[in-house]
């Protein structure tokens, strides 16, 4: 999903550097194409607190028995994985949302 997004933003910024007019249906397009891109990052969002909790509750657990601080580092590496491609799709869109104001303004 990030190089999708990294390359529709490369599309997209350079024909806004062309001056290039849009139509309608361009527009509507990237209109339905920042709610997809808004679905994924709720996703991630969900997945990613989820992981956070497994993480506390395995912590939790290997306050009882250190066996459990084996998934409890599994838990942390995923989560700094999905949090920071939770940050890649928050800053995208943001940015995309910026990309549309420059496009309404052509």
């Amino acid at each position: 999903m990030s190089e999708y997004i990294t390359n529709y933003i490369k599309v997209l910024e350079e024909k806004i550097n062309k001056k290039a007019k849009f139509t309608k249906e361009e527009i509507n397009n990237l209109k339905d194409k920042i709610t997809y891109f808004q679905h994924e990052r709720l996703i991630h969002l969900l997945v990613t607190i989820a992981y956070i909790f497994f993480t506390l509750i395995f912590l939790a657990f290997g306050l009882i028995s250190t066996l459990f601080l084996i998934p409890f580092f599994i838990c942390i590496i995923f989560d700094i994985f999905y949090i920071r491609h939770y940050f890649f799709l928050e800053n995208s869109v943001q940015y995309i949302y910026k990309l549309l104001d420059l496009i309404n303004d052509l």
